[in-house]
C-alpha cells in the first residue's frame, strides 16, 4: 500500500511537472511545431464562417474570436450586430481545425495548456490576410472583436505587429506587418484574460487603433484588475483604449450556451448595455489611415 501512494505521489509530481514546463513554454512564446502561412490558412479556412450585410458590396469586414470554450452563440449575436452595422462579419473559429472542439478539449486551452494567446494571435494574422482575396470584402477597414482567450488572442497580435517575428507557430508573417496593421481601426475587446501570459503590454500598439474592453466587476473566470492596469499601461505606452467595468456582472456575460458545469450564467441587461456600448464605439468609425 505504501508503495502504491509513493508511486501515485511520484506520478502526481510528474504530471505536475510538465505543466509547470508546458506553462513556462507558453509563456516564453516558444512552439516547436509550426506552420506556413499557406499551411495554416488551409487549416482554419474549412471551419470559419462569413455573415453579409444583405446590401451590395464591398463591405468593411470585422473579425471576430470566441472565448476558450469555442464557438458558441455569442460570437452569432455580436457578427449579427457587426451586419448590422453594415459589416461583413468572418467568426474566426480555432477550436474546430484542431479538434478542440471534441470531448472537453477545450479545458487544455482555458487552463493555458494549448494554444495561448500569442500562439492563435497567427490564426488572426492568416484571416487577415485571407480578408484581402474575399470577394465582396472592402479588406482596407478591418474591425476586431475578441471574447475573454479572443480578446487575449487580439490583443497579442496587436502588440506582435510592432516586431518582426511572427507570433509563435508561424514560420513567417502572412504578409507584411504594416499591411496587416494598416486597415485595422475599431477593437473590442470583450472580458479579456490579462494575467500573466498576456504579454500586450510589452511592446506598443499600432497608433491608429482605437480600442474598447468593456469587463465584468465579479468575474471569476479572469480578473478584471488585471486588465484595469493592463489597460493603464497600454494607454501610458501611446495605445487610444477605454476601459468600461460593468458592476456586478460575471465573465461570459453574453453567452447563453454553456458546458454542463459552468457557474456562469447569461445576463441579457448585461449583454444589451455591452450592446450599446459597442454600437456607440463603432459610430462613425473612420476608416483608418494607411501605415502603422
Amino acid at each position: 500500500m505504501r508503495k502504491r501512494l509513493i508511486l501515485a505521489a511520484a506520478l502526481l509530481g510528474l504530471v505536475a511537472l510538465a505543466l509547470a514546463l508546458n506553462t513556462a513554454r507558453n509563456y516564453a512564446g516558444w512552439q516547436p511545431a509550426t506552420e506556413t502561412p499557406a499551411e495554416r490558412l488551409a487549416r482554419l479556412e474549412p471551419h470559419w464562417r462569413i455573415l453579409r450585410p444583405d446590401s451590395p458590396g464591398p463591405h468593411p469586414a470585422a473579425v471576430l474570436l470566441s472565448g476558450c470554450d469555442g464557438v458558441h452563440d455569442n460570437m452569432d449575436y455580436w457578427a449579427q450586430q457587426f451586419v448590422a452595422m453594415g459589416r461583413a462579419a468572418l467568426i474566426l473559429d480555432s477550436h474546430a481545425p484542431r479538434l478542440l472542439d471534441k470531448a472537453q478539449a477545450w479545458r487544455a486551452l482555458c487552463a493555458g495548456q494549448v494554444l495561448p494567446g500569442a500562439e492563435r494571435a497567427g490564426d488572426l494574422a492568416v484571416a487577415l490576410a485571407a480578408l484581402r482575396e474575399m470577394p465582396g470584402i472592402d479588406a482596407s477597414d478591418v474591425a476586431l472583436l475578441g471574447a475573454s482567450h479572443g480578446g487575449w488572442t487580439v490583443m497579442e497580435l496587436l502588440r506582435a505587429l510592432g516586431e518582426d517575428e511572427p507570433p509563435p507557430g508561424l514560420t513567417a508573417w502572412p504578409a507584411p506587418r504594416g499591411s496587416l496593421a494598416a486597415p485595422l481601426g475599431p477593437v473590442v475587446l470583450l472580458y479579456p484574460y490579462c494575467g500573466l501570459l498576456n504579454g500586450a503590454a510589452k511592446g506598443p500598439w499600432p497608433g491608429h487603433v482605437q480600442g474598447l474592453m468593456l469587463l465584468a466587476e465579479l468575474d471569476s473566470i479572469t480578473d478584471s484588475a488585471d486588465c484595469q492596469r493592463m489597460g493603464e499601461d497600454l494607454v501610458a505606452q501611446g495605445a487610444h483604449l477605454a476601459v468600461i467595468t460593468y458592476p456586478g456582472i460575471n465573465h461570459g456575460f453574453d453567452q447563453r450556451e454553456r458546458s454542463s458545469l459552468s457557474p456562469l450564467e447569461f445576463d441579457p441587461a448585461a449583454r444589451a448595455q455591452a450592446t450599446r456600448d459597442i454600437r456607440a464605439f463603432m459610430q462613425g468609425f473612420a476608416a483608418p489611415a494607411t501605415g502603422i
